[in-house]
């Protein structure tokens, strides 16, 4: 996710964290500076939802603003590594168990009374 909340910010010429938390205090959301200070200058590894409704409120935007989905790289080596089912096809040159020397497919013999 690649999180915009400066360009939204500067949309409203807001340009300081201390600005920020000013904005949110007008809409009635009282973070601390360093929590404001935190969300300006790095992308949160979590924010909640109540949270992200009073930064939306206070800034005049919607999530769709403040948050933009960004594509993934998958490695090859990571598309291979998908689940396969047993058995299921494409089976080719597939192992299967063999039965231990000796054993000759024989029986267990019964424990002893």
């Amino acid at each position: 996710m690649k999180w915009n909340l400066r360009w939204v910010a500067a949309r409203r010429d807001i340009w300081r964290p201390t600005q920020l938390l000013a904005a949110f205090q007008e809409v009635g959301f009282n973070p601390s500076l360093s929590k404001v200070a935190a969300l300006w200058s790095n992308k949160p590894i979590t924010v909640r939802l109540d949270d992200l409704d009073k930064i939306c409120t206070a800034l005049g935007c919607t999530v769709a603003d403040l948050m933009e989905a960004e594509p993934v790289e998958v490695a090859d080596s990571e598309r291979q590594a998908e689940p396969r089912a047993v058995g299921g096809e494409d089976t080719a040159g597939a192992i299967r168990p063999v039965p231990k020397p000796g054993s000759g497919g024989r029986r267990r013999s019964l424990p002893p009374n």
